[in-house]
């Protein structure tokens, strides 16, 4: 009863805790070779310091314009509190950047066609579907039955009715 009672706290526990982790976190973006850093402290002052440069900056973004994709060890700080981040962004020159609007026009796309090729496929085949191939056998088929050839050793011929002669030694023997 008491577990009862404790689930809501910890639950917002849990959040309060969640959001307070969320503020010390870096927000890298990427386009082309350009890096965007955002520090998560606010004011003025803040040093930013990479690579053994240090700027200060009265901006919370360091823009690294033509990175060429080597990893570097970035810190920011303001006053005494410091936050490090160590960054490892490949970056491309030639890249195009697509937005979600645009991957989800190309997989509809994709679905549609494939969607209409499975439609002509099943109507091309729909007509077919009766005919015989005349390449592959060449016995004719449909209502004309054929009597199978005759059984060539005549103890293996079928019983016919009023004949039991010629399996009346397989009678079943007691032992």
């Amino acid at each position: 009863m008491r577990l009862e009672r404790s689930l809501p706290l910890l639950g917002l526990l849990l959040c309060a805790v969640g959001t307070t982790a969320q503020q010390g976190e870096f927000l890298v973006e990427i386009s082309g070779t350009t890096v965007t850093i955002t520090c998560p402290f606010e004011g003025e002052g803040i040093q930013w310091a990479w690579s053994g440069r240090t700027e200060v900056t009265n901006e919370r973004k360091l823009i690294i314009r033509d990175h060429d994709s080597t990893p570097a060890n970035l810190s920011c700080s303001l006053g005494k509190e410091n936050r490090q981040l160590y960054l490892n962004a490949r970056v491309c020159a030639n890249c195009e950047e697509l937005d979600a609007l645009t991957v989800a026009g190309i997989m509809a796309a994709d679905l549609l066609i494939t969607l209409g090729v499975l439609i002509l496929v099943y109507y091309c085949s729909k007509g077919r579907r009766g005919r015989a191939s005349g390449a592959g056998d060449s016995r004719p088929r449909g209502q004309k039955m054929q009597r199978p050839p005759p059984v060539p050793n005549p103890d293996y011929e079928p019983i016919r009715k009023g004949q039991r002669e010629v399996y009346a030694g397989l009678a079943a023997r007691g032992f």
